[in-house]
């Protein structure tokens, strides 16, 4: 399984890192990771999913290896990078995967960029942020950062979007890229977060959208789906049981094949172009 990365440089001047694996000519899956971690969130899921696909796994600006700006953290701004990023790679049109913060970015990029997201799957995707008391204390502890981060408080953190045993070799890597992000990232990426409305966002979705969730998640409740799912056009649910806020750590297989499953419908309705370099 290839670990390393590559590296593009987008218009809008920043260098992202980002993985990518299958036919270049297959359809484009833009997977985006969630709050401070990277691509390599989904080292465990990329080899269940299928060669024919292009698959990308992007590392969003202030996280893992790709630019740290001081600002632009709002969950618009990282949605124009994704446009940015699609450009960059040739890449007319993608079914977009979102973890958690990756969702909230993935829905409004559906909603400010309708011609390049032909599929949304949204992993642990908030309805909302405000009254979840998780949440608030994340950004408690987090407000109370010095300039230094604590690798026990990432290793707690991390381990609270878990439910079930996962390798520890892959918990050290997740850990690991965590540590890669700056204080200044981990108080503005999370306020671009509790600033965002991802029910109004989802309101102006047109595209056809699988909502996956944990069923064990501690972080967005079942209602969050409910919402988001009675807020978007075309939505269907999809549990996966014994699973916290990161499914796709504890049962990427399981998640591979809700994948397979919406991107193959997808497909054969003619909504998703395969991936094309511009001329």
């Amino acid at each position: 399984m290839r670990s390393d990365c590559s590296f593009v440089r987008a218009a809008n001047g920043l260098r992202f890192a980002y993985v990518e694996q299958g036919e270049r000519d297959g359809p484009a899956v833009l997977l985006l990771h969630g709050y401070t971690d990277s691509h390599r969130s989904f080292d465990l899921l990329r080899p269940h999913l299928p060669e024919s696909w292009r698959v990308i796994a992007l590392t969003q600006r202030g996280h893992g290896k790709s630019d740290k700006p001081n600002a632009g953290y709002s969950v618009g701004d990282m949605a124009a990078d994704v446009d940015a990023f699609l450009d960059a790679l040739g890449i007319e049109r993608a079914v977009i995967v979102g973890h958690s913060m990756g969702a909230a970015v993935a829905l409004q990029t559906a909603a400010d960029f309708p011609a390049r997201v032909g599929g949304l799957a949204l992993i642990g995707g908030f309805a909302s942020y405000q009254d979840n008391a998780n949440v608030e204390e994340l950004a408690q502890e987090v407000a109370k950062f010095n300039g230094k981060i604590d690798p026990e408080f990432v290793l707690a953190f991390q381990e609270s979007t878990i439910a079930d045993m996962i390798p520890q070799s892959f918990l050290d890597v997740v850990v690991a890229e965590s540590m890669r992000c700056p204080t200044h990232v981990w108080r503005a990426a999370l306020d671009g977060q509790l600033a965002a409305e991802p029910v109004a966002t989802a309101r102006r979705c047109r595209a056809p959208a699988a909502l996956i969730r944990g069923d064990w998640d501690a972080f967005v409740p079942h209602g969050d789906q409910l919402a988001l799912r009675d807020a978007m056009a075309s939505a269907r649910i999809f549990t996966v049981r014994s699973t916290g806020h990161s499914p796709q750590w504890e049962r990427p297989e399981e998640v591979a094949g809700v994948l397979r499953a919406f991107v193959g419908e997808i497909a054969d309705a003619g909504a998703l172009l395969r991936s094309a370099v511009f001329s």
